[in-house]
């Protein structure tokens, strides 16, 4: 089981669903959420960093890493956004943590977003990186970003059709997809341990069906949920700093920066060369970018 430098793995008994985190550090709570095909392992460059400062807590999102995978349900809320952010709102319940900070990477982005929604009373402040609202990224597709995300519609596809396809052989389809997405299209860029814990989720059927169910969601059920939140005037009241990769996802919607003003009250943002996978391409970035953000908090 991969653990990420100074930090402990512990499995968390919550109401529904056992996630596995992993934690260092001590003050101001800190969650650390990943995105896909990767797993908490994915902060392993800069997680170290911010436990000199935060008490750090890096979970495996529902259905990733060393966490539950339950079935998907037909109206595919099992995966939705809000269930998973339920799930972190229920583990800082379980940790006694009234309120924590939250940066997110792809899914976990996603998962943080909602959750600043939903719980604008459990969030100190928000950092997003790599992506844009759902809703807004649907509404965003030309031929370009349909050919760079083409996964969106694929995973989103029915059961068990994408599971068979990635399952018939797994690992070139996840190499593949990592090395895509990646400015330098080398997986030496990824930490040996992270990637070796990539591999192995994606040889585990349940966790393929997971990923899949995770997509499928984005194209139903959190692509509603957006639209209402937005139709309703809501918006995200926690400061929001936003970080983008010049080569990754945000940067072919066109102006990734003023759809989030849609959404936000008190937004900062800026771009890094790097891409889709940050943190893992780019450490230096994400560390300038959000340590001086988390650390401005009056309530430290």
């Amino acid at each position: 089981m991969a653990v990420i430098d100074g930090f402990t793995r512990r499995r968390v008994t919550l109401p529904g669903i056992t996630l596995s985190v992993q934690g260092a550090g001590s003050g101001p709570p800190l969650i650390l959420l990943h995105g896909f095909p990767q797993n908490g392992m994915c902060w392993s460059k800069v997680a170290p960093e911010f436990a000199k400062h935060f008490r750090v807590l890096v979970p495996d999102l529902r259905g990733y890493g060393e966490s539950d995978a339950p079935a998907d349900d037909a109206e595919h809320v099992t995966y939705s956004k809000r269930r998973m952010a339920e799930d972190i709102i229920a583990l800082m319940d379980e940790l006694d943590i009234r309120s924590a900070h939250l940066l997110g990477h792809d899914r976990g982005a996603r998962v943080a977003y909602r959750l600043a929604l939903d719980h604008p009373d459990r969030l100190r402040r928000l950092g997003i990186i790599e992506i844009v609202p759902t809703a807004d990224f649907w509404n965003a597709w030309t031929a370009e970003l349909a050919m760079a995300g083409y996964h969106w519609t694929f995973l989103a596809q029915p059961a068990p059709m994408p599971e068979r396809l990635i399952s018939a052989d797994p690992l070139p389809w996840l190499d593949h997809t990592l090395t895509s997405w990646l400015r330098s299209h080398d997986l030496a860029d990824l930490p040996p341990a992270a990637l070796e814990s990539y591999r192995a989720q994606i040889q585990q059927p349940e966790r393929v069906h997971a990923m899949c169910a995770d997509y499928r969601a984005g194209a139903t059920t959190d692509r509603r949920i957006d639209e209402a939140s937005r139709a309703g005037g809501e918006k995200i009241t926690a400061p929001l700093s936003y970080l983008w990769a010049e080569k990754g996802f945000p940067a072919k919607s066109g102006d990734p920066l003023g759809l989030w003003r849609g959404w936000a009250t008190d937004l900062t943002g800026a771009s890094c060369l790097s891409g889709h996978f940050v943190q893992e391409e780019n450490p230096k970035a994400v560390i300038e970018q959000f340590l001086p953000f988390f650390l401005q908090s009056s309530d430290r």
